[in-house]
C-alpha cells in the first residue's frame, strides 16, 4: 500500500478515535468528510469576505430594527440553514489569516500561507519559480474539466484574493497585474492575475464573471470608458478584455448598468462583467457612480439565470467582498450592511434553485475584530449608544455611562482607525452613533482595523450538507463541495 494511502486511512481512524498523528502529515489531521446521501448538480459556495459571527449577529439585529423590529429575533436568510459547523481559519505561517491562504484553503482543500494564491505551502511567498512547480488544483479547475458551466460573482476587483483563489496560481496576492509583478517574477515566467484569468486553461473558460477591476486588464493608455481621467494600469499595452471577448464564440461584456440590463441571459456564450476600475461601490453607496452598477443579488440572480441554462450542471462562488473592507476602515454601518445585501444575494439563490439537486454552502474565510458588548436593552439600536434597563427590567431614559462618565457604544473595535489619541476618551454624548461614516471607538490604533483569529460559521443546505458539523479545519470545506460534485473527484 502506498504510504499516502496509509497515512490518508491512519488519519481517518485517528478522527475517529480523537487522536493525532504527527508521523503521518506532520500535525494537520483531516478528516475525510462522509459521502453525501446523494448528488448535486450544481453547487453555489457563497463567501462573506470577513464575516464573522460578531458580525452576522450585528447584521442580523440590523436588518431586524430596519424592518421594524427590535432585530434581535430576525433570522438572515441562511440562518436558517439545517447544517451549521465551525471552521478554523489558520493559515499555516499566521496564528490570525489572510484572505488568500484562507480561501485557497476553503477551494483545493489544503491550508497554505497567507498571501498567496492556491500554490503549495512550502513555497515562500514572493518565490515565483517555486509557485510555477507546486500549484494546488481549485474546485472551480475541477468543475471546468469535468465540463460544468461556472461562474464568478464579487463586489471586489476580480483579481482579488478570495475570486482570483479559484483560477489563479500565484507566489503573491499582490501580483494582480503585469505593473504589480517585480521583474524577477516576469523573467521566471510568472504571469499576473488578471492575464490567467484570460489564459485560463483547465477548462473553455469561466462562464461568468461579474466583479470590478476593469483597471487591470486595461492598458495605462487606454481611458477608462466611466472615468476617463484614469488609466488602466497595464504596462504590456495587452487589451486583456478585447482578448477575452474573442477567445470563444458569442462573448459578452458589460461595464455599466444599462449594458448588465440588456444581457440575454441564457444565451450560448460566456459573459464578463466589470462595473468599476476598481471595487465596487458599497451597498449604502451604490449609485453614486457615473454609470451604474448592479447590486450583488442582481449579479447573483443574473449569473444563476445564465449558468442554469447549462445542460451539465455548475459551480457558482459569490463573495461579499467589501464586508471585509468596511470593517478594516472601522465603519461598522457599511459592513453591516454589506452582509444584509450579501443574505438578499444567498435569499436569490434560494429562490432559484431546488435544495434537492443544489448544495448551497455559505461561509467567511476569516473573522474581524468587532466586539458586540454593554448591557443594552432589548431592542436598543445596535449602531447607537448603551441604554439599559433599571432593576424592573425597564429601559433606561438615558445612556449607560462609563466610568470616565461617559457614554458608549454596543459595537467596538479591538483596533483600528477608530482610537483617539486624546488623552481622555471622547464624549459621544452628542454624537450620532447611527451615522453611517461614524467609526466606532477602537482599542489599538492601526491604520486598518485587522481580521479576527476566532472560528467562523459554516451554513450548508442541499445534497451533501449533512457534511457539515462539528468544528471543522477550513480546507475540509473543499471535500464537501468536491464530493457534493462527484463527477468532479479524481
Amino acid at each position: 500500500m502506498k504510504i499516502e494511502v496509509f497515512c490518508r486511512r491512519v488519519r481517518w481512524l485517528a478522527v475517529i478515535a480523537g487522536l493525532a498523528l504527527a508521523a503521518c502529515g506532520g500535525g494537520e489531521v483531516r478528516e475525510e468528510t462522509p459521502a453525501a446521501a446523494g448528488t448535486a448538480r450544481n453547487v453555489i459556495l457563497f463567501v462573506g469576505d470577513g464575516m464573522g459571527v460578531s458580525t452576522v449577529t450585528a447584521a442580523r439585529i440590523l436588518a431586524g430594527q430596519l424592518a421594524g423590529g427590535s432585530g434581535e429575533e430576525h433570522w438572515l436568510s441562511f440562518e436558517r440553514f439545517p447544517h451549521v459547523a465551525l471552521a478554523r481559519t489558520y493559515n499555516t505561517d499566521m496564528q490570525v489569516p489572510d484572505s488568500a491562504g484562507t480561501m485557497s484553503a476553503i477551494v483545493t482543500g489544503r491550508k497554505t500561507r497567507a498571501g498567496v494564491i492556491s500554490i503549495a505551502p512550502e513555497v515562500s511567498r514572493g518565490d515565483c519559480r517555486a509557485a510555477l512547480a507546486q500549484p494546488m488544483t481549485t474546485v472551480l479547475e475541477r468543475a471546468e474539466r469535468a465540463g460544468l458551466a461556472t461562474g464568478i460573482v464579487t463586489t471586489t476587483r476580480i483579481t482579488h484574493a478570495t475570486p482570483a483563489a479559484l483560477y489563479a496560481h500565484a507566489a503573491d496576492r499582490n501580483w494582480e497585474d503585469d505593473a504589480a509583478l517585480p521583474a524577477a517574477a516576469r523573467d521566471a515566467g510568472c504571469a499576473d492575475i488578471a492575464r490567467q484569468l484570460v489564459e485560463f486553461s483547465a477548462g473553455d473558460g469561466v462562464d461568468v464573471i461579474f466583479g470590478g477591476g476593469r483597471a487591470q486588464f486595461q492598458s495605462k493608455i487606454i481611458a477608462d470608458p466611466e472615468y476617463p481621467e484614469y488609466n488602466g494600469r497595464r504596462l504590456d499595452g495587452r487589451d486583456l478584455i478585447h482578448e477575452w471577448q474573442n477567445r470563444r464564440p458569442g462573448s459578452r461584456y458589460v461595464w455599466n448598468q444599462a449594458g448588465f440590463a440588456a444581457l440575454e441571459l441564457g444565451a450560448p456564450g460566456p459573459l464578463l462583467g466589470l462595473f468599476e476600475p476598481s471595487h465596487l461601490h458599497y451597498e449604502h453607496d451604490r449609485g453614486r457612480d457615473r454609470a451604474g452598477e448592479p447590486s450583488l443579488s442582481a449579479m447573483t440572480r443574473a449569473a444563476i439565470a445564465h449558468l442554469a441554462a447549462e445542460p451539465n450542471g455548475f459551480f457558482l462562488m459569490v463573495e461579499g467582498g467589501r464586508i471585509d473592507h468596511a470593517h478594516h476602515d472601522g465603519n461598522a454601518y457599511r459592513a453591516l450592511t454589506e452582509t444584509i445585501e450579501f443574505a438578499r444575494a444567498v435569499d436569490t439563490a434560494l429562490a432559484m434553485t431546488s435544495r434537492h439537486d443544489t448544495l448551497i454552502v455559505v461561509t467567511a474565510d476569516h473573522s474581524h475584530v468587532l466586539a458586540i458588548a454593554g448591557y443594552p436593552a432589548r431592542g436598543n439600536p445596535i449602531l447607537g449608544k448603551v441604554v439599559g434597563i433599571d432593576e424592573r427590567g425597564a429601559k433606561q431614559a438615558a445612556p449607560a455611562l462609563a466610568a470616565d462618565g461617559k457614554p458608549y457604544t454596543t459595537l467596538a473595535y479591538a483596533n483600528g482607525p477608530g482610537y483617539s489619541a486624546a488623552a481622555a476618551r471622547p464624549d459621544l454624548t452628542e454624537v450620532d452613533t447611527t451615522d453611517p461614516d461614524y467609526r466606532p471607538l477602537g482599542g489599538a490604533p492601526l491604520e486598518a482595523e485587522t481580521h479576527g483569529g476566532e472560528d467562523v460559521a459554516v451554513y450548508a443546505l442541499g445534497p451533501g450538507a449533512e457534511a457539515v458539523h462539528g468544528v471543522l479545519e477550513q480546507n475540509w470545506i473543499f471535500d464537501v463541495l468536491v464530493k457534493a460534485l462527484r463527477r468532479i473527484e479524481d
